[in-house]
This record gives structure tokens, C-alpha cells and sequence, in this order.
């Protein structure tokens, strides 16, 4: 069979059981079943399968906790992985954590900057504006709120094994975000990309400016980051795997080999057909077959 279908529980909240594999066999008319973690990852070998057909097994097992993802049997394993860092590699969206702080210094910037951020993600409003938007409310407030936002960061869940199970195997790694270079330094250098490139946050002194650097890093230029990182490691945009959560993400979701949505915003989940619902990071890692024995865990 040409196919792959892959079953991740949450295991915070289920264990994956002879049932609920035998259901999705049944829908994908499935052959033969490779256990990559017990209890919790599990391989099905099928024919190819439509959006519709995955979606309706994903429906299946929808009170499950339990992911579905699907991509062809060969070439599994990615050689490059470009990673988007709000609401993905971190639970944070960091300028609106950024905002939160301000609230002591100007009452309602928080829920005026998260609510132009909501739009933004939701893709009703494009990245560029959006972002120059939310910056010129921080114009004049104190650096030091970089720092206050930083203290507030949480790496999610199976972000470091991610990146250092795919680095042990040869990938190319990198953490691209339409936030601020700032945090992905730090967040980087923390889960160990090779690279990673966001938007400057001007500051002048002590304080914020309250503008951004130009060209503004966008969903047009993450998609130019994974052209160019593939075109260095001489590998397809077949061989990449893309994760992100947002609007600002579809480019490269949709262009590479596997495109995954991370807890996605709707925009996401409407057009990008494999997805993590339920699970951490390491679901990315099954998806292409690694065995839980094969992770570099944190």
C-alpha cells in the first residue's frame, strides 16, 4: 500500500486502544499495523485516501483525544523543518504577553493588541498591517517589558524533542516567526534550531518605538525562508515539514511535503488536512514514522 495513516493519542488524556485502531482500519480499509509507541502511536498501512475520508475517520475517533495524520508511505522522514514560534513551538502569542504587562503603565492595551492578533490569526486582516498595528500601541512604553513577557514564555510540550530528533537524523532546522527576533533568539537557542529569523521590535534607549523594522517578515517571506533552506540542503520542498497555527502560516503549510497545523486557528484547520489537535509536538515526530524508542526526549 501507498499510504500511511498514523494514530496519536494524547496521553494526558487516553491510551490508544486495539478499538480504536481496528475503527480507523476499517474506514481507511487498511492492511498492516506498525505500533510506534504503545498505547499511544501506531501506523496504518492504506491506499490513498481523500481529505473527506480522513476527516470523517478523524470524526470517528473525535471524543477520542486521538490525532489523525496521513501522507504517503515513502520518504517519511523530513530533511528540513521550519517551525513558526507563537502558539506553536511556544503557548505564547509574545506581543500580546507583551501588551498584558503594559496594562499597569496604560490600562486596555492588552485586549486591544489581543484583539487585532485574533483577526491576524484568523487571516481578517493581513499580517502586515496587523502588525504595525499592535506595535504602534507599545510606542513609548519601556523596554523592560521584553524581559517581564520573557519570564511568561512556555516552550510547549515535545518542542525540544521536535527539533533535536530531527537534527540527530540530518534535518535542517529552523524557527521562523512574524514575531520578534527578541524571543526567537532566546526560544531558538532553547529548544536548539539551527536558525531562526522574526521582525525587529525598534528600540530607542530604553523605550519601544513602537514601529517595526522593514520588510516586515510575513506569511510571503516564511515561504521564501523554506525555499531557501531547502535550495542550501539540496533537498525538495517535498522533504520539509512545516508547523505553525495561523494564517500566517498557510504559505508554507501548503507547500511543503507535510504541512501540519498545530492547534490551529480555523483559517488553518478549513484548508490544512493534517493536524494536531490533541497532542504535543511529538506527534510531528510519528507522523513520519519515528519509532519512540528513536526520540531525543527533553
Amino acid at each position: 500500500m501507498s499510504a500511511i495513516l498514523t494514530l496519536v493519542a494524547n496521553r494526558e488524556a487516553t491510551s490508544l486502544t486495539p478499538q480504536d485502531i481496528a475503527l480507523a482500519s476499517t474506514l481507511a480499509a487498511g492492511g498492516e499495523t506498525t505500533i510506534l509507541s504503545p498505547g499511544e502511536a501506531v501506523d496504518i498501512a492504506c491506499a490513498p485516501l481523500t481529505p473527506a475520508q480522513i476527516d470523517a475517520i478523524r470524526l470517528a475517533l473525535t471524543d477520542r483525544a486521538i490525532d489523525v495524520l496521513y501522507g504517503p508511505s515513502e520518504n517519511r522522514r523530513r530533511k528540513i523543518l521550519v517551525a513558526d514560534m507563537d502558539s506553536t513551538i511556544v503557548a505564547n502569542e509574545t506581543l500580546d504577553d507583551i501588551a498584558a504587562h503594559a496594562e499597569r503603565i496604560r490600562p486596555g492595551i492588552g485586549e486591544e493588541v489581543a484583539a487585532v492578533t485574533r483577526r491576524s490569526m484568523n487571516g481578517e486582516i493581513d499580517f502586515q498591517t496587523s502588525l504595525r498595528n499592535r506595535v504602534a500601541f507599545l510606542r513609548d512604553l519601556p523596554a523592560s517589558l521584553l524581559e517581564d513577557a520573557w519570564k511568561d514564555v512556555k516552550i510547549n510540550p515535545g518542542a525540544r524533542t521536535l527539533v533535536q530528533t530531527m537534527k540527530a537524523n540530518g534535518a535542517a532546522t529552523a524557527l521562523v516567526s512574524g514575531g520578534f527576533t527578541w524571543f526567537t533568539a532566546r526560544v531558538g537557542a532553547a529548544c536548539g534550531f539551527a536558525e531562526n529569523h522574526a521582525n525587529i521590535l525598534n528600540v530607542t534607549g530604553d523605550t519601544l518605538d513602537g514601529t517595526v523594522g522593514e520588510p516586515i517578515l510575513g506569511p510571503d517571506a516564511k515561504l521564501q525562508h523554506l525555499i531557501r533552506i531547502a535550495a542550501t540542503a539540496g533537498a525538495p520542498l517535498s522533504a520539509a515539514l512545516t508547523i505553525g497555527d495561523g494564517a500566517n502560516d498557510l504559505p508554507m503549510l501548503r507547500a511543503a511535503g507535510l504541512g501540519i497545523g498545530f492547534h490551529a486557528k480555523p483559517v488553518v484547520r478549513r484548508e490544512i488536512v493534517n493536524r494536531i489537535e490533541h497532542g504535543t509536538l511529538r506527534t510531528a515526530l510519528f507522523a513520519q514514522g519515528y519509532r519512540a524508542s528513536e526520540l531525543v526526549e527533553d
